[in-house]
Formats: C-alpha cells, structure tokens, sequence
C-alpha cells in the first residue's frame, strides 16, 4: 500500500481517537478524585511517547476507567503527596517485569478473574458516578454509594428546581444523546464517537440554559497542570503502603494492558503485541506520569478499538492523537470550562455499565461449567464489598481449584516435527492457565503458510483460560487463510 494512504488512515484514526479519548481521559479523571487535567496528561504521555515504544502498535495508552477505583482509594487513604511515588515504583515494576519477559504470564491469568475485575470496576463506577449526576462527590466505599443512591433520587424536587435537579437533567440528555447516536446515527457517521456527542448535548443544554451547574475546572496553561516531585518525594518510598500500593497498580494495569493486547490482536491482521516491550512501554510510561503527577495509564481497549475501527494502519495514529490533545489543551481550554461536571459522570455511568459484561458470563457458563462463572461472581462481589486488590486475590485463589483434578499432569509437554508443506504439534498432559506461556509461545513460532496439525489425543482436559487462548489463535490463523487441523479435540474446543 502507497505510504501516503497509509498516512491518510493513521490521519483520519488519530482524529477519531482524540474524540475519543478527550471525554474519557477528563471523566477517568474525575472518577479518580483528580482534577480533570490530570487524565488529559496521561493521555498525552500515553499517546506521544508510550505510543511511540509500543510493543502493540495500534493499541492506545491513556488512564483507564479500570483503574479509577484504586486511585480513589490510594488518594482517600495516602493523599494525592502519594500518588507520584506509587507510580514511579508501579512502572519500575513494569520495566523489570518487561526485561525479565515475565510478560507471557499475565495471560495466564483467569479471564473470570480478569471480566470479574473489570466487572466490579464497573459497578463501583456506575455507583460512584451516579452521585456525580448530582453535583454531588462520591462517598468513600463503594457500599457506601449503593446505600446512598435511593435517597439521592427520591431527594430530587422537580417542582422546585435546583442546582441538583438540573444536573441530573444535563446527565440524562448526555446518557439519552450519547446511546441514542450510537444506536441511530448513519453509516457515514459512524466513527463519530458517541462519548462525544453525549458531552456537546450535554454542554450546550448547559450553556443554552445558562444553567447553575458544576463545570470542569482545568489551568490556564497545561504545564501548570504538572505536579513536579516535591521535597518528599524519594522519602515516600520507605513507605510499606506505597510499596504495597505500586505492585497493585503495576499487576493490575498490567494484565488489564495485555488483556486490551490481546483484544486489538483479534482485530486486525497486522503486527502481532510484542507483550514484553509493551510491558516495558507502559512501565516508563507510568514513571513519566508518577514525575509530572498525573494519572497511572494501561492500554485501553475502547480507544484502541476505536483506533482499529477507523482504519489505523501503523502506530502513528496513536502518537498523533496524543498530539491532537496536547494541542486541543494548550489553545482551547476555555472550551473544556464549559463542560458540565454531571455531563462527564454520565460518560463514566455508562462506560462502567457496560464492563459488567453478561455475555461473557454466559460463554463461560455454557463452554466451562459452573466454577468459572463462580469464579467471576466472587471476584466481582469482593472487589464491591472490600476492594479491588482483595478481589483480585481471591479470584486467583479460587481459580487454582481448576488445578486439582490435574495436579499429577499439570506439565504440558510438546512435541513439534515439520517435513516439506506440512508441520505438526504435540502436546501431552492437561492444558491449565499454569501452561499458558508454554503453550503460547508454541503456538506463536507455529511457521504460517503450511498446512498445520494440532495433537490434542493426549491432552485429557483444557481449562477456559488454555481453550480460550487456542479458540483465538485458531480463529485468527484460519482467518488469514492457513490450514488447521485439531485432532483429539476436547469438547470446549468443538
């Protein structure tokens, strides 16, 4: 393909993305506590220099809804003071994690464990920014804003209306705009975000109205958003919290950066995630974000599949968009002024809606029994009723049940011969989320254009997390044209 079309694509992706990613970047903030120029800088980093070193090309770094909930608590509980330090230490983390190639083996982790995760995000996001409808902040805990939301909307008096009750009505018309563009708008005008939309209807309400609402508050310049490390800095390393801290937000941004990898990989047919030098991208990226007192980043998967969507052919797209909004704050923050704080929860409402992904929950259901969607329920459950890093845990320590029926054949071994056109691969033992490097790695040096035989005779049992990583690479070989044949195929395979 000429290189100016291929220019044009990443022109016209890198455009889409900003759209994107200015709502989200400003919403991700305010759900963390921050001020909303916070996000946009990580979106910055995340755009002109991770996405610059990437190990996925197409995938767009920025501050992840994922994320918000953790940095709430961080800041409840150590201060904003500590925020820097805890992401320094989280991208060192991810630097030595990247180095050491330990990258592999957060696709070991459960993918219940993970969509429980993302899915307790979710609902403490929605439960959260549900008060932010309101003018009003978020309560501590998570249970907290469960309890108080019943009182929240039976508080509202729309005979008299006030500051409150127009907020809700801005939320409403940004949630309405927003799902209503999204299910009627044409063809033509589909890489229009709907996330957009929702905030320009909800701003010119606002602004039409001359209403008495909260708008975002963001600094006259973007470098005096920057927060530069303070006296105390270093010293808050000695500090067993921040420690503890940054190995939660390096394992989390982590397996949700590689999970959103592996996403944009399904996507498109180009250059396959390198995981271990996007571990080590977002490692630096986060210790840039930690020194300019920003928020944490990870690879997110609704600006990366904007990005796909749109036509991105090479990772320009992603470093423009970076580009798009450093520009945007530099000579336009006057604009973002008049955006309504309610408008920005509303995205973040439905943003966190819709982790809670069902669907998923019935694929596991269906394909692996019933202890995988427990799986997903105790993780989600946990991460609401006490915190994410807890939920995390016991999702992982209920995942290593799959273990036992197999704990005398937990080696998968391989056996791979190739002669002329063909190329056949062996595997004996069971196929559990312990193997998913070794098999992972088989599969990747797997030669393309030969004709292809997977063994699987010898393979008694394949959890969800092994049939799940042989599903897509076998979708994606078949798709690009290459034979496949699976013999002895376990039945969550059929």
């Amino acid at each position: 393909m000429p290189r100016l079309s291929l220019l044009g694509r990443d022109l016209t992706a890198s455009i889409v993305v900003f759209l994107v990613a200015m709502p989200l970047c400003m919403g991700i903030a305010v759900a963390s506590g921050v001020a909303p120029e916070k996000g946009l800088i990580t979106g910055i980093v995340g755009g002109l220099i991770v996405g610059f070193i990437a190990g996925s090309p197409l995938q767009v770094s920025g501050p992840a809804a994922g994320l918000a909930v953790i940095v709430f608590e961080l800041i409840r509980d150590q201060g904003l003071s500590a925020l820097g330090p805890i992401l320094v230490a989280a991208g060192l983390i991810q630097v030595i994690a990247g180095v050491f190639r330990l990258g592999g083996w957060f696709k070991a982790i459960s993918p219940a464990v993970v969509h429980g995760m993302l899915a307790g995000i979710g609902v403490l996001i929605v439960v959260g920014q549900f008060h932010v409808l309101f003018d009003a902040k978020p309560l501590p805990s998570g249970l907290q804003n469960l309890a108080a939301m019943p009182g929240r909307m039976f508080g509202l008096d729309m005979t008299n209306v006030a500051a409150a009750e127009w907020a809700f009505v801005v939320g409403l018309v940004t949630i309405v705009a927003m799902i209503g563009w999204e299910k009627l708008r044409p063809a033509s005008l589909r890489l229009v975000p709907g996330a957009l939309v929702g905030v320009v209807a909800g701003t010119l309400l606002a602004v039409a109205l001359s209403l008495d609402v909260t708008r975002v508050a963001v600094p006259a310049s973007i470098v005096a958003a920057i927060s530069a490390p303070d006296a105390g800095f270093w010293s808050r390393f000695l500090s067993p919290g921040v420690l503890t801290s940054a190995l939660a937000i390096a394992f989390i941004a982590s397996a949700e950066t590689l999970l959103s990898a592996a996403a944009v990989d399904k996507m498109h047919d180009g250059v396959r995630t390198d995981y271990n030098k996007e571990l080590r991208a977002q490692g630096i990226g986060n210790l840039l974000c930690g020194f300019a007192g920003a928020l944490p980043m990870t690879g997110v998967i609704v600006r990366s599949s904007a990005n796909v969507q749109a036509g991105a052919a090479t990772r320009l797209s992603t470093i423009l968009h970076g580009a798009w909004i450093l520009g945007f704050v530099a000579l336009l923050p006057w604009l973002l002024r008049a955006i309504p704080m309610a408008a920005l929860g509303a995205i973040l409402v439905v943003t966190g809606f819709r982790l809670v992904n069902l669907v998923h929950v019935r694929h596991l259901a269906r394909d692996h029994g019933l202890l995988p969607p427990v799986i997903w329920a105790a993780t989600l459950i946990t991460v609401v009723a006490v915190d994410l890093l807890t939920g995390v845990l016991v999702g992982i320590g209920l995942s290593l049940l799959e273990l036992v029926p197999h704990l005398h054949r937990l080696r998968l071994k391989v056996f791979e011969e190739g002669e002329g056109e063909a190329h056949r691969v062996s595997f004996t033992g069971a196929a559990t989320f312990v193997s998913i490097p070794k098999l992972s790695d088989t599969l990747d040096r797997v030669p393309t254009g030969k004709v292809v035989t997977l063994d699987l005779t010898n393979v008694p049992a394949v959890d969800h997390s092994s049939a799940e990583l042989l599903r897509d690479w076998l979708g994606r070989r078949r798709a690009a044209g290459d034979q496949v044949e699976v013999t002895g195929s376990p039945r969550s395979l059929a």
